[in-house]
């Protein structure tokens, strides 16, 4: 990206932004924070990052930061590279531990209902489906209901439909029992009806990191995050496996939320880099698919349009 003529308000936005990077060991750029925009999302941990924040501060200040958002989630990646980026440490650890956990706390059921919250692909559950097949008393019966928001376009629910199918087709390869209810809906607006609740089956609820995209109060007056919560007790499961963000850069003020961004994705990127090889094709994929583009929204837009909305551990626990 080239530099462009800026407004007198946007060069007070910048010179703001410059003092806040000055301030702070995580980044010190040279000559402005433009200076940072011809790093590329290569090299250490602190170059990686600084390529996704020059990019969403010169998005911010040129007003492009919706048409550049919506590109990230327009642009088609296959499904065979979201599967790459899954076996990143960072997300194949929590899939795991989800899998064993519920696969040790059902090892007695003979009927299994797991409601995923967030299925998107369902790249976490063929490894658990493989370790239900080897029960010495035979499989159980396996139903899933896949949430997840809907999609832009004509068919809301293809995605996840689509991941219903493909998880059929694994669960007849390892001769599991199974049963499929897709949902693409407005989290909020999902009745407890819609989830076909039997009483008979184990009931698992599982929401992996998803939940942040759910506007809480500071976005919207009745918090629909909370009304999912309410939901979650409303279905009394058996087990329940929530993920979370924790996070502090989800500040109404944009300067604090840069800021605190900065320290979060901080600790990201050298935890990627003391754990995954520079020139790893699944960790450029995975910083780029889901870092670039929470840091384009998380600085780049404001109001409801700012949908990465994290919060510390000790609030989800005063929500639970």
């Amino acid at each position: 990206m080239g530099s462009r003529p800026i407004t007198r308000s946007q060069a007070r936005e910048l010179q703001r932004l410059q003092d806040t990077f000055m301030k702070m060991d995580v980044l010190e750029p040279p000559k402005g924070v433009y200076a940072l925009t011809s790093e590329a999302p290569y090299g250490e941990a602190t170059e990686r990052m600084a390529h996704y924040f020059a990019d969403a501060l010169e998005a911010r200040l040129a007003g492009t930061g919706i048409e550049l958002y919506a590109a990230f989630a327009m642009r088609t990646i296959t499904a065979a590279d979201i599967l790459k980026a899954f076996q990143v440490y960072v997300t194949a650890l929590s899939n795991i531990f989800a899998g064993e956990s519920i696969g040790m706390l059902t090892r007695e059921a003979t009927s299994i209902h797991i409601i995923d919250f967030g299925i998107l692909y369902g790249f976490q559950w063929p490894c658990f489906i493989q370790g239900i097949s080897l029960r010495p008393s035979g499989p159980p019966i396996l139903r899933i209901t896949g949430i997840d928001f809907p999609q832009p376009g004509f068919r809301p629910a293809e995605r996840v439909e689509e991941t219903g199918r493909q998880l059929a087709k694994y669960c007849r390869r390892f001769n599991v029992p199974f049963e499929y209810n897709a949902i693409a809906k407005k989290w909020d607006s999902i009745q407890l009806n819609d989830l076909k609740i039997n009483k008979s089956e184990m009931l698992v609820v599982n929401c992996l990191y998803r939940l942040i995209y759910v506007p809480d109060e500071t976005a919207s007056e009745n918090s629909p995050r909370d009304d999912v919560l309410r939901l979650i007790k409303q279905i009394k499961p058996d087990v329940f496996l929530h993920g979370i963000i924790n996070g502090t850069h989800n500040s109404s003020f944009f300067e604090t939320r840069f800021k605190e961004a900065l320290f979060h994705y901080s600790s990201l990127f050298d935890m990627m880099e003391a754990t995954v090889p520079r020139e790893n094709q699944e960790r450029l994929l995975f910083e780029k698919v889901n870092f670039g583009k929470e840091i384009m929204n998380i600085v780049a837009w404001e109001g409801t349009a700012r949908v990465e909305r994290p919060e510390p551990y000790k609030q989800w626990q005063l929500r639970n």
